[in-house]
């Protein structure tokens, strides 16, 4: 790890969204520290995408989508006179090719959806240390993660569960998974526990859910995100994805992974040990904290956050998951321990269902309810190649389409 005279390389997948604008505070907020080698977006905001690469002075940019030419000449109108022109790489490929460039970086992922496994195993067999908050790569592409490893702990989580559940590994012994410096296979690990604010609809019952909108399931009471995660914080689908996301991260087996809704969202996850103790991380609810841990594990930058304060009254609580109102959490830990492609399956289907709830086509509860059919519908496959993960995918979002066809 560079100490701070040396500053860190940084390669940031998702730039314009939700976790690349955080991850550039926090990098503008330690000077010296950080330089960002390369950036990759969508292209749906290119005013943003270049006031970056001119505060950055960054080198090479890859666009999902959208004219090379037109973002070049946004970037020229809004800064005249720019140092250099960046390399700008373009098409569904371009992240990938970034992803893999800079061996020696930090490559944090923050792209949405499946469409960051690509990125996902070109960081990790470049062996940059992947800064994963692109859980879907991972859900999706999981037995393909493990092989695409170079060394051990090249991984580090950054949804605020799973770096929690990081922090709190500290404190005993776990030489397994991803994350791990040491493959050993000891463990003195009991549990580990989610933890979920409960989403918008937190306590209501599957009839007073019928008619929800876009709009009641978009205000999420907590944390502010993309339109996907937040519905699927709604559906407690997201809960499920870091389910598995977690057994594959830690290796701990999915009955040894449990839930609890936590609306404060203050602890973010936590592990029990096998002598009965629990370790938890709490902090305010903001990714600024696991997204610099990310770019610097396992040291700690000064001042990221402000800290909890423990001169006023406060309450915490904890309350089991209604898995009738919500049963996406039970269905993702079915589909994990079903078969390597079942999760695959699950993150597809869910994309284009979320996709029509927020076009209108489908209800809220059809979005769980559609999507247990389609997950009970696949066969699954032990050791899948790249190309059956594809292939699986692309069954999965035509299956879910026909379905949503059905219900219109």
């Amino acid at each position: 790890m560079p100490g701070a005279s040396a500053p860190r390389d940084v390669v940031l997948l998702g730039s314009t969204g939700s976790i690349g604008t955080q991850a550039l505070e926090v990098i503008d907020s330690h000077p010296g520290r950080f330089r960002v080698r390369a950036l990759a977006a969508g292209g749906a905001h290119p005013e943003l995408l270049a006031d970056q690469v001119a505060a950055h002075d960054v080198a090479v940019v890859a666009l999902a989508s959208g004219s090379v030419a037109h973002f070049l000449e946004v970037l020229a109108h809004r800064h005249p006179g720019l140092a250099r022109t960046p390399e700008v790489l373009s098409g569904a490929d371009a992240a990938t090719q970034v992803a893999g460039a800079f061996p020696d970086s930090v490559v944090l992922n923050g792209i949405t959806g499946g469409v960051g496994l690509g990125p996902t195993l070109a960081a990790l067999a470049s062996g940059a240390t992947l800064a994963l908050a692109n859980k879907e790569s991972l859900v999706v592409g999981g037995a393909l993660v493990r092989r695409a490893l170079v060394r051990p702990g090249q991984v580090v989580p950054v949804d605020s569960e799973h770096s929690a559940i990081a922090q709190s590994l500290a404190a005993g012994v776990h030489e397994r998974g991803l994350t791990s410096p040491v493959l050993s296979g000891r463990s003195e690990v009991a549990d580990l526990v989610l933890t979920a604010s409960g989403g918008p609809f937190r306590g209501r019952t599957r009839a007073e859910l019928a008619d929800v909108t876009p709009e009641q399931a978009l205000a999420h009471p907590t944390w502010s995100m993309g339109p996907v995660v937040t519905i699927n914080s709604s559906t407690l689908v997201n809960k499920g994805l870091e389910l598995i996301e977690a057994h594959l991260l830690f290796d701990v087996d999915p009955a040894h992974i449990l839930t609890t809704v936590h609306p404060q969202s203050i602890v973010h996850s936590m592990v029990t040990w096998h002598d009965g103790a629990t370790i938890a991380q709490a902090s305010p609810p903001d990714m600024r904290l696991p997204i610099a841990l990310g770019l610097t594990w396992p040291e700690r930058l000064e001042h990221v956050e402000q800290p909890l304060r423990w001169d006023a009254a406060q309450a915490w609580t904890f309350e089991p998951v209604d898995d009738v109102t919500f049963p996406a959490v039970s269905l993702a830990r079915q589909a994990v321990a079903a078969s390597s492609t079942h999760p695959a399956v699950l993150n597809a289907a869910n994309e284009v269902l979320v996709d029509a709830f927020l076009r209108g086509e489908l209800p809220w509860l059809g979005i769980v309810d559609t999507l247990t059919e389609v997950v009970g519908a696949h066969e699954g496959l032990a050791d899948p190649t790249l190309e059956d993960v594809l292939a699986v995918e692309e069954w999965a979002r035509a299956r879910a389409r026909e379905a949503v066809e059905v219900q219109r």
